[in-house]
């Protein structure tokens, strides 16, 4: 009995070490639909938090959370981030803007449940992009996986565009009528979240472990606050002044789940590759349609149960048929190789020559590309 349980729990020690990096972006998946839920509750307030203002009072709440801890634990180069990624570090923060303001802005128009369904449309954006730019593999497996996946999360939120009369069969806010206009509006900005998404995605993974994840988050920070103030001010947008406790609540909330949620999503990615990681994204939309049951009475359809059902069988498919040592499709290594050389980030150049020596050597370790 005791050899049994030995021999389980070193399985699953095995398991959860192979697919570290899904298993931690799926967690993280769970923070950023309670920041999105504390984002819908906010805008239906009597007095709606302009987009921006949002923005900037949930990232200085994370900028002060990240320069706090990285000053007490001594992580080099607080401020500036280390050097040779300073560059792809500000291509992650100002990406990461345009994909947090589409997100929130298209929440003022469209149900929790159709701005998730167009985010993730993010993911097969970003297996291509990783494919063709990091040269990471992207399996028929994957593609298959990403595109049932999607069809599942079509059918959970049920967009009016595509069910027409059968996306109002819910009792939720979707049933509220939008102006085409508007929707059209809030619908162009979940598209700008979507590229925002990407740009975010692979400026990470090209990174990889040549920065801390909160080097990650600070740089998202600083330019959410630096982009959204230029804006407001451009655009005159005032300022609203919290009237109701729930405000002060739910902006809270809102930077809590957000640190949480970024943290993890980091971590996840700096392990993963982006087909992989961006499948597990794909949860946020079960996590979403469980808020929306509880917090506005939804009573899940049968169309969802099905989606649902298979957003979860191609998650559990794309993590069973990961093998150790995932490489990218040209040849290239891991990220969570052993060797330090190869913890250097996607887009580190190598000699050839040495590459060719270390590929050798991988080949005869019997690792091969997914």
């Amino acid at each position: 009995m005791r050899e049994r349980w030995n021999s389980t729990t070193r399985g699953i020690a095995e398991f959860c070490g192979i697919n570290s990096g899904i298993l931690i972006i799926m967690s993280s998946q769970l923070f950023f639909a309670g920041m999105n839920l504390s984002v819908k509750l906010l805008n239906s307030l009597d007095r709606p938090v302009p987009t921006l203002e949002l923005i900037i009072i949930r990232m200085v709440i994370t900028l002060c959370f990240c320069l706090l801890y990285m000053i007490v634990t001594k992580i080099p180069d607080p401020f500036l981030g280390p050097k040779g990624v300073r560059l792809l570090l500000v291509v992650r923060g100002i990406s990461g803007f345009f994909g947090l303001f589409g997100m929130y802005y298209s929440l003022i128009y469209l149900s929790l449940a159709d701005a998730t369904v167009l985010t993730f449309l993010g993911p097969i954006v970003t297996a291509i992009a990783g494919y063709f730019i990091l040269k990471e593999t992207y399996s028929k497996n994957e593609f298959f996986a990403g595109v049932c996946s999607l069809f599942g999360v079509i059918l959970i939120a049920r967009p009016p565009f595509l069910f027409g009369h059968l996306a109002n069969n819910q009792n939720d806010d979707s049933a509220v009528i939008i102006p085409s206009t508007k929707r059209l509006l809030a619908v162009g900005a979940a598209f700008v979240g979507v590229a925002g998404g990407t740009g975010t995605s692979i400026s990470i993974r090209a990174i990889g472990k040549r920065a801390h994840p909160l080097h990650f988050m600070t740089f998202f920070s600083v330019w959410c606050v630096i982009v959204a103030s230029i804006l407001m001010v451009v655009l005159k947008i005032p300022v609203i002044y919290p009237s109701q406790w729930e405000w002060t609540a739910l902006l809270f909330l809102v930077g809590i789940f957000g640190v949480i949620a970024q943290i993890l999503m980091a971590m996840g990615l700096q392990r993963e590759t982006a087909a992989r990681s961006s499948m597990g994204g794909y949860i946020q939309v079960i996590f979403a349609g469980v808020f929306e049951r509880v917090f506005f009475g939804t009573i899940p359809s049968p169309l969802s149960m099905i989606g649902a059902v298979i957003i979860m069988a191609c998650a559990i498919v794309i993590v069973l048929t990961k093998k150790n040592g995932p490489t990218s499709s040209n040849g290239g290594v891991s990220l969570e190789s052993e060797d330090s050389t190869l913890e250097q980030g996607l887009l580190q150049t190598r000699p050839s020559e040495s590459e060719s020596l270390m590929l050798e050597e991988i080949s005869k370790d019997g690792q091969h590309a997914e």
